[in-house]
């Protein structure tokens, strides 16, 4: 080949031609001309035999093969475990193609031998006296520095060097050139991991915090479990070196989400909470007050301004508050982070980042890390690369990594999308530091993911009094032996002559005397007051108290004009020259004949909704599978020109000149992260009307940890109102159990309002009790009704979750529709429909009243119709089932006054809302009259799936609703 190309440099690849070349310029003056292979591939004299230049390039390409195979594997043989007992890897192999000892050559012969034979013999065809030879270095490789050659040994020390030793670095498998190129460069290049002598003194004083903490709360809280950080005291400097990074780039918010351990320790020393606010925590005797139910402090978040010390910049830092529920906390964070975002039109991510910090074994094993790597690159939900940092205690609770992954690394999930990962060994505190600012300056550079990995180890059990000994003996022992990473790098700064004995003494004193000051000042606090360690401060909503302004409704009605401007942008292309889908196209004409009959369906209740919000300066976001379009084509509030790829048009931000911005995007196909995101979008700002819509109701069932332990208790645990709203899909339509209900008895058994406490009717009690529940939850039977649920959220002077469960056949049923004076001016959200047949003109003579939500309504309505009996039956519609609306409920029994009282659900009877209202019922009419059940029976599954049997529970039930002698005689 190489004669080939003597003779005519295209007669071989370009790639050869390049290698040649370079080659041909590296060669010593006066050969350079010269023709020999020997003089223009070694630089020495040789046998010009064609066989010998083959040999030779087969040697540079062998060395090519083992610097890519550093590149690639090293990190398998780096020295990662802190305590020497495992790898950190599962894979318990040095792989063939590395020679990971040769510093050991000239000490130990067999080892030699091993070497030569194995690795560099049999594997690149080298022998002994090769390793003195100097090579070309390739274009992907920065060992050399300035030079271009080395000899074979020390080609092979640097990369031992670089991929072998504290650090073991993941990135071979990005499919990006450059960002490969910017890795090694920072990791290859022969002296990088420097520091000045301040950096040291620097590193050192945080590790002192960071270890003199832990150890003061173990001996004035002994027996307290606290989930400390020993083990990877060396998280604090990490953190607060990512931060000192992110802080000279620009960045002027963090958002960070972490489990419980070390929580106490970052918010002390990093977030810097007030130490005698933690320290009063672990009183027994202090006071709840009265602002929720609270949370274990290791649960709790936090939000704080400061000054950034590195820096003299301001920044903010934000903990959120989290279950201990692992993981779950992820997508909250990087909804959060994308809100800031979103708000301050940072567009690249150059003001706010995300931090999230994780435990080895959850992030293996929690399913929502998947869920949260995959939002990490799409438009609506990328936060611009979030910094992941693995605590690493190579354990779960008493589960070996072994059992617990079947990938060889904890942090294997990130390679899905091209993150680097950096495992470090944690007690090596600078190499730690440089992975750390590394990493941060990755996340400015590309806007990518990146993971570190600080392979550590947990001194105590999971938590302080656990005995670990039961299950981890070998690495309990060794743990007992093992030496505090303070100690070996203050001993070594000492060596060093960096730092003096005694000015280590005199910081760990200095630490030590501000901890003791704040243990004096903590027995002072009588109360513990939760609104202190609130993680979303929302600014000017609430009083300077954090309540409410005022507690009165304001109606949620519309001008005329509004309403026909609004329903002409939903029926029309505001831009020019864009070509429908002809379907399309018929949806918008049955819009604008709505419009000029002055009527609406469901999809134009939610434009007016929306667009009428957007008037007022309020961001709107729907988000969400398959919201763009609607699950049942019904929404359609992205258009897609059908000539030209990939041209959208969105009419909602079309329709005034000074509007709010309008979100809609389509999710992953993802409900726990999915919804976890937008409830952390929804805590920046109670400016936003933020709503999640599933793609079926009982979809929710898979977000369900971000349900039970985020937006229902929310704001007890952590006094933090949050206005997401949850679009649930529901309806017996026979379409099986999985597309059928949306579980509406889980979200009322976690309602919190008394069913035996008839209320007081004070003031606005509509507001008040809206005030006083965890969560609203409706089921609109009219568009009317769902657009004012929706433009009521943001009026009210608080904020709740609302959860509504949305119908899929009334989206076309033309008795759903509703008129436009039904939101006209003054007019607001119904919370009850009483009923408006013959029958409410002489309630006297009614001779049943049955309650009942949602699209039932219909069905019962066409029956009564049909059956004649209107003027002997009242059907009137609960719209808001939770906080139950007592007052209202109260006048329509005391209007039909004669009348038996039925419950009629299509549910079966142990789900549905029929255990929430009975109870209800009964404290309105004080125990003295029944409320009958009708609906399906009890059942496993929430519906059938069979659509005969679907069909003759409903005659069946219909048949009972309206058969007025069906209840004589019963007692229950």
């Amino acid at each position: 080949m190489y004669f080939a190309w003597l003779e005519d440099h295209k007669n071989v690849h370009e790639s050869w031609d390049v290698f040649f070349r370079n080659i041909q310029a590296s060669s010593p003056p006066g050969e350079a001309g010269e023709t020999r292979p020997s003089a223009l591939l070694q630089g020495r004299v040789m046998s010009h035999s064609p066989d010998m230049a083959q040999k030779v390039v087969e040697d540079h390409l062998a060395v090519h093969t083992l610097i890519r195979a550093y590149q690639i594997r090293g990190h398998h043989a780096a020295q990662l475990d802190p305590l020497g007992i495992h790898e950190a890897d599962l894979d318990y192999f040095v792989p063939s193609d590395l020679i990971t000892t040769i510093d050991k050559l000239a000490c130990l012969e067999s080892v030699k031998q091993t070497i030569v034979h194995i690795a560099v013999s049999g594997f690149y065809g080298f022998d002994e006296s090769d390793l003195d030879r100097t090579f070309q270095l390739p274009p992907t490789t920065f060992i050399g520095g300035g030079g271009s050659t080395l000899p074979l040994r020390e080609i092979i020390r640097r990369l031992e060097t670089s991929y072998c030793g504290h650090i073991g670095i993941e990135f071979m498998f990005i499919n990006n050139v450059d960002q490969c190129q910017w890795i090694r460069q920072k990791f290859e290049t022969p002296g990088i991991l420097q520091f000045t002598n301040a950096e040291k003194r620097t590193l050192l004083a945080r590790l002192i915090r960071s270890t003199r903490f832990e150890d003061f709360l173990a001996r004035k809280w002994s027996s307290e479990k606290r989930f400390g950080l020993e083990g990877c005291e060396v998280l604090i400097p990490a953190l607060k070196s990512i931060i000192d990074k992110g802080s000279a780039a620009g960045i002027d918010s963090v958002i960070m989400g972490m489990p419980h351990r070390g929580r106490l320790n970052v918010l002390a020393n990093v977030i810097r909470k007030d130490l005698d606010q933690i320290f009063c925590q672990f009183d027994p005797k202090l006071e709840a007050s009265d602002e929720g139910s609270g949370d274990v402090k290791y649960h709790l978040g936090m939000y704080h301004e400061r000054i950034n010390r590195e820096t003299d910049k301001n920044i903010t830092l934000s903990l959120m508050a989290n279950p201990s529920h692992l993981e779950a906390v992820d997508p909250v964070v990087q909804g959060k982070a994308k809100a800031e975002q979103f708000y301050r039109g940072d567009t690249q991510g150059k003001k706010v980042m995300s931090i999230l910090i994780h435990g080895d074994a959850a992030f293996a094993g929690q399913g929502v890390v998947y869920e949260t790597f995959h939002l990490s690159e799409l438009p609506s939900y990328t936060t611009y690369g979030t910094i992941h940092v693995v605590v690493n205690n190579q354990i779960g609770f008493t589960t070996d990594p072994r059992v617990a992954r079947s990938s060889p690394y904890p942090t294997d999930v990130a390679r899905v999308v091209n993150a680097p990962i950096f495992h470090v060994n944690a007690d090596d505190p600078e190499a730690v530091m440089y992975v750390c600012r590394v990493a941060a300056e990755w996340r400015t550079t590309f806007n990518k993911d990146v993971v570190i990995d600080l392979v550590s180890y947990r001194r105590f059990g999971h938590n302080e009094m656990d005995e670990p000994m039961f299950t981890q003996p070998t690495m309990y022992k060794q743990i007992r032996r093992q030496e505090h990473v303070l100690k070996k790098y203050s001993d070594k700064l000492i060596g060093e002559g960096v730092v003096t004995l005694q000015e280590f003494e005199e910081e760990v004193a200095k630490y030590d005397k501000i901890c003791e000051e704040a243990y004096t000042r903590s027995k002072d606090e009588k109360i513990l007051r939760i609104q202190h360690w609130l993680d979303s401060p929302w600014p000017n909503f609430f009083t300077a108290e954090g309540e409410p302004k005022s507690m009165s409704a304001v109606p949620t009605g519309l001008d005329e004009e509004v309403l026909q401007h609004i329903g002409q942008t939903a029926s029309s292309v505001p831009i020019e020259d864009f070509k429908i889908h002809p379907g399309v196209s018929r949806i918008l004409r049955g819009r604008s004949d709505l419009v000029k009959s002055r009527q609406m369906d469901w999809a134009l209740g939610e434009y007016m909704a929306f667009g009428s919000l957007l008037k007022e300066g309020i961001h709107v976001r729907l988000s969400g599978q398959d919201v763009e379009r609607g699950t049942f084509s019904h929404r359609h509030h992205v258009l897609h020109d059908q000539e030209v790829d990939k041209r959208m048009c969105v009419p909602m931000n079309h329709l005034w000149d000074n509007q709010a911005p309008y979100t809609v995007c389509n999710s992953s196909l993802s409900e726990y992260g999915v919804l976890g995101f937008e409830l952390g979008f929804a805590m920046a700002s109670p400016n936003a009307l933020i709503l999640w819509e599933a793609q079926f109701g009982d979809f929710n069932n898979t977000a369900q940890c971000i349900i039970d332990q985020f937006i229902s208790p929310g704001q007890a645990k952590w006094v933090r109102n949050n206005g997401i709203v949850l679009l649930l899909p529901h309806g017996m339509e026979g379409m099986g159990p999985e597309h059928s209900s949306a579980r509406p008895e889980r979200f009322l058994q976690m309602s919190k309002d008394d069913p035996d406490h008839f209320p007081e009717f004070v003031g606005d009690f509509e507001v008040q009790q809206l005030y006083d529940c965890n969560w609203i939850v409706v089921n609109c039977s009219t568009p009317a009704n769902y657009c004012h649920v929706l433009r009521r959220q943001i009026l009210l002077p608080f904020r709740k979750p609302l959860i509504i469960f949305t119908p899929k056949s009334l989206l076309r049923l033309p008795d759903a529709r509703s008129s436009f004076d039904e939101l006209a001016k003054d007019t607001k959200f119904k919370r009850i429909i009483p009923d408006v047949s013959p029958a409410s003109q002489n309630p006297a003579q009614v001779k049943r009243v049955i309650f009942c939500s949602g699209k039932v309504y219909y069905e019962l309505a066409r029956e009564r119709k049909l059956q004649k009996l209107e003027n002997d039956i009242a059907i009137i519609r609960l719209e808001q089932i939770s906080p139950f609306p007592f007052d209202l409920v109260r006048a329509e029994i005391e209007k039909y006054c004669n009348a038996e009282l039925v419950w009629c659900q299509e549910e079966h009877k142990n789900m549905g809302c029929y255990d929430y209202v009975r109870p209800r019922f009964l404290t309105v009419v004080a125990n003295k009259k029944h409320i009958w059940y009708v609906g399906r029976d009890p059942a496993a599954a929430p519906a059938t799936g069979n659509k005969s049997t679907h069909l003759n529970e409903l005659k069946r039930f219909m048949d009972t609703a309206f058969n007025l002698s069906a209840f004589e005689g019963r007692d229950f």
